[in-house]
């Protein structure tokens, strides 16, 4: 992060955003299954998606809101496993919070273990970031890598990880349905999941988005 002031929200955009949330809501049927907290964050994944389908989809641990308001206010590191939910995340909500980015696919010595030992380097880099301390009470968002949070729940297990909130939304078809059902299954740590294959880096953004306003104070 830089310390230049955050571009202002421009009118015309916050209008059209604003219809298009008018939009959901006349459009998304029965969404009865969720608080007023949990559907802010499934209606900002429709919108970011366009895809009614998680009005439904989208699975929350009971704890899950409470616990991502208390960490963001509390500036907790958020370590992800690609480089482009770093470049989707807004300066005008990361910085009033004091958050701080982490992702270490890049670094040289992640791509020689993975090398060595035969994994991706989203796997080392989560190995990396539990050395760091950034794990235990920090914030893990999972857009693209399967292997990634599969790792975090290892760690979990093994370790007695405890991150303060897990976003787990991996997409495709290689084990991203079956890593989040296995985080959407445990209890000791919060988290925020999909059911399914649908998910991405893109959703990721939106949820965390979604959770930086509920922190703010600024959810519509």
């Amino acid at each position: 992060m830089n310390n230049t002031t955050p571009p202002p929200i421009v009118p015309a955009g916050a209008a059209i955003e604003s219809a298009s949330f008018k939009v959901i809501e006349e459009n998304s049927g029965d969404h009865s299954a969720y608080d007023e907290k949990q559907w802010n964050i499934v209606r900002r994944l429709i919108h970011t998606s366009g895809d009614f389908a998680f009005n439904g989809l989208t699975k929350f641990h009971p704890k899950a809101i409470k616990a991502a308001i208390n960490a963001l206010q509390s500036g907790a590191p958020l370590i992800v496993d690609v480089e482009m939910i770093r470049a989707g995340l807004t300066a005008r909500r990361l910085e009033p919070l004091g958050v701080k980015v982490y992702q270490y696919n890049a670094d040289a010595e992640v791509i020689k273990q993975a090398k060595l030992e035969g994994t991706t380097r989203t796997v080392q880099a989560v190995r990396t970031a539990w050395r760091k301390g950034l794990l235990e009470g920090g914030i893990c968002a999972i857009g693209n890598a399967p292997t990634a949070l599969l790792e975090i729940l290892r760690l979990i297990e093994e370790e007695n990880v405890r991150p303060a909130l897990i976003v787990g939304v991996p997409v495709g078809f290689i084990s991203a349905a079956e890593s989040k059902t296995a985080l959407m299954g445990i209890s000791s740590v919060p988290w925020v999941s999909i059911d399914g294959t649908k998910g991405g880096s893109t959703l990721a953004v939106a949820a965390l988005h979604a959770l930086m306003d509920l922190a703010l104070g600024k959810a519509n």
